[in-house]
C-alpha cells in the first residue's frame, strides 16, 4: 500500500473505531467483494420480527419499501422524500382483505436504543460505473448515511464532489434512495454533511 493509501486507511480506521467502540455500532466488515444494496432485507426482517409483526405484514412492508427504494424512473429527490416518509411515519399495510391497515415502524422512534445500528467499509455497489463508498451507516439494515474520507492534504470538497458524482444515473444513484445523511471528511478540515445534492451549496 502506498503512503497515500496508508494515510487514508488510518483516517478511516479511526472513524470506524469511533462508531464501533464509542457508539457501539455493529461491524459488518469490508463489503468490497459483493454487490451491495441499500436495504439488507435479512437485518430489517429480524428487527421487525422482534417488534412482533407477523410474517405477512413484514413481507408487505418490505415490498413497499423496496418498491420505492428500487424505483429507477422518478427523480432521486422524490424517491428520497418518499423513503423519508416511510421511515418517519411508518409503512401502512393491510394484513388481509377486509382487515384494517397496520402501521409498520421501520425505526423505533420512541426507544432509539431498540434499533440495530451498524457500520460497513468499502461498500461495493454495481452500477453503470461501479463505485465503493468508504463508509456506510445502517439502521435496522437500511443504509441511512454514507461517508467519503480524504487524507489531510486533500480538501474535504473532493469528498463532497465524489458523493455528488455517485448520485448520478451513470454511477450508483440507486444506492442513495434511502440516504438521509451524506457526509465527507478529512483530517485537517473536519467534515461536511447534508441531505443528498444539497451538499452542492457548500462546495
Amino acid at each position: 500500500m502506498s503512503t497515500v493509501g496508508q494515510r487514508e486507511r488510518a483516517t478511516q480506521d479511526r472513524v470506524v473505531k469511533l462508531f464501533r467502540k464509542s457508539l457501539g455500532y455493529d461491524y459488518l466488515g469490508k463489503l468490497d467483494h459483493q454487490d451491495n444494496r441499500n436495504i439488507i432485507d435479512t437485518a430489517l426482517r429480524s428487527f421487525l420480527e422482534r417488534q412482533g409483526y407477523t410474517k405477512t405484514v413484514i413481507d408487505k412492508a418490505l415490498f413497499e419499501l423496496n418498491k420505492v427504494a428500487g424505483d429507477q424512473v422518478r427523480s432521486l429527490y422524490d424517491l428520497n422524500q418518499e423513503v423519508y416518509t416511510l421511515l418517519r411515519y411508518g409503512v401502512k399495510v393491510k394484513p388481509d382483505v377486509g382487515e384494517n391497515n397496520v402501521t409498520v415502524w421501520l425505526i423505533d422512534w420512541k426507544e432509539p436504543l431498540n434499533n440495530d445500528f451498524a457500520i460497513a467499509e468499502e461498500v461495493a455497489v454495481k452500477g453503470k460505473n461501479n463505485k465503493r463508498p468508504d463508509v456506510a451507516i445502517y439502521v435496522n439494515g437500511i443504509a441511512l448515511g454514507v461517508l467519503e474520507l480524504k487524507r489531510s492534504v486533500v480538501s474535504v470538497s473532493e469528498g463532497i464532489r465524489q458523493n455528488i458524482i455517485n448520485q448520478k444515473p451513470d454511477y450508483i444513484r440507486h444506492f442513495f434512495t434511502t440516504m438521509q445523511l451524506v457526509m465527507a471528511g478529512s483530517d485537517t478540515e473536519g467534515y461536511a454533511m447534508g441531505p443528498l445534492r444539497r451538499l452542492r451549496n457548500i462546495i
